[in-house]
């Protein structure tokens, strides 16, 4: 029998399975039923060893809606159900309103409103004790009220998005017609650029996600969350590239792929600017406006860079534009007004994966490029460029740390 007639036999022999077959798979299924009910109801034979359950919650947030009164809002992320009946401000109790009630089960959360006369721009600290005596504490670093959603501030976050997201990129998209004019070797100098400032993003975007996921409760496992969404978008994203992999590698869906994983991570620095303006932590004076400007403009260079030998036109530009820097306005506005870390953490996770699936895109065109002029893909210009793309991200950052 042939190789081909084998695999033929094997293919026709798995094409359907019984019913038989499919009570074979449930029998394991239904066994591990079966042991985990015999242990939960057994308390796997150690009720004799049980002690009180450990409590653990997560402070989530800490709100200061008028003068006068604080809001904290509580996650239990333990084993078991959490009652806090006392809290501390400032090392005094002070008593307080709970909803739905300071009798928190697994999984859920609470709202605490503490009646208390904080004093605008000084700290205060809140602790939280349990019925068992454990402390949960938080601390509020500079007490500002916290804004209220109104037009006028609504426009005054969209502008600050508008100066960090929209327009460096504007900025560095106005370098096209000087890169239309570039060789081919000086070009791989440019698409290589492009790779150095994407993998600083990638980098920076995982370690702001991280940065996000600390603030989740437990239970959502924030780390691993952030690598496993990463590593799905990513397998996600180049499978759906292999699909048409006997057509021409399009340069205008590599920009937009480019525009896409830049726009979410500027969706996590708008996070960041909103959530601190929110929290009283942070005020966006001209230099840091400078500095994310500064710091941002290269962004338009590595999605301009994959389509300077073929103008896509006005129309294609301005959503590239818009699809990279506008996420930094929304991000603003829901850092500012409703902010949200398990859906930052999420956004953040996605564009980590965005980006490195276009740093291999553009990595195949510097590749293929290279190639062509007969030059290793390896060479001075192209290492040249992507350590120049590292370290233009790496020291124009200074100006935005604080």
């Amino acid at each position: 029998m042939s190789t081909q007639q084998m695999t033929n036999e094997t293919l026709n022999s798995n094409q359907g399975l019984s019913g038989a077959a499919w009570l074979l798979a449930l029998v394991p299924l239904v066994l591990l039923g079966i042991v985990l009910a015999y242990m939960v109801a057994t308390d796997a034979g150690l009720s004799d060893l049980e002690g009180p359950p450990v409590e653990q919650v997560a402070i989530q947030q800490i709100r200061l809606p008028e003068p006068g009164i604080i809001e904290v809002d509580v996650v239990n992320d333990g084993p078991g159900e959490v009652t806090i009946p006392q809290v501390l401000v400032d090392e005094a109790y002070w008593s307080y309103t709970a909803e739905p009630s300071n009798t928190i089960p697994r999984f859920g959360s609470a709202t605490f409103t503490i009646p208390y006369p904080w004093v605008a721009e000084e700290a205060h600290e809140i602790v939280l004790i349990t019925e068992l005596g454990a402390t949960f504490d938080a601390e509020i670093g500079v007490a500002v009220e916290t804004p209220e959603a109104s037009g006028s501030l609504f426009a005054r976050f969209g502008l600050v998005g508008l100066y960090v997201g929209i327009v460096p990129v504007f900025l560095g998209v106005l370098w096209y017609p000087f890169m239309r004019r570039l060789s081919t070797r000086a070009m791989n100098f440019v698409l290589s650029l492009t790779v150095g400032l994407l993998v600083f993003l990638a980098v920076g975007t995982w370690l702001d996600a991280l940065e996000f996921a600390e603030e989740l409760p437990a239970f959502w496992q924030g780390a691993p969350m952030v690598a496993f969404i990463a590593l799905i978008t990513l397998g996600v994203l180049l499978a759906v590239g292999n699909m048409r992999h006997n057509q021409e590698v399009d340069p205008l869906g590599i920009s937009y792929r480019i525009a896409f994983g830049i726009g979410l991570h500027n969706l996590g620095e708008g996070l960041a600017i909103g959530a601190a303006f929110a929290l009283g932590e942070a005020a966006l004076g001209t230099f840091l406006i400078l500095g994310f400007t500064l710091h941002n403009i290269t962004e338009g260079v590595g999605i301009a860079a994959p389509i300077v030998r073929k103008n896509p036109g006005y129309g294609h530009f301005a959503a590239l534009i818009l699809l990279a820097g506008g996420p930094a306005i929304l991000g603003t506005w829901i850092g500012g007004f409703a902010f949200n870390a398990v859906l930052a953490t999420i956004f953040l996770a996605i564009g980590i994966g965005a980006i490195l699936q276009v740093v291999w895109e553009v990595g195949k065109l510097v590749a293929k490029d290279s190639t062509r002029i007969n030059e290793p893909i390896v060479n001075w210009a192209n290492l040249g460029g992507l350590t120049a793309g590292l370290a233009i991200m790496y020291f124009t950052a200074f100006l935005v740390k604080f």
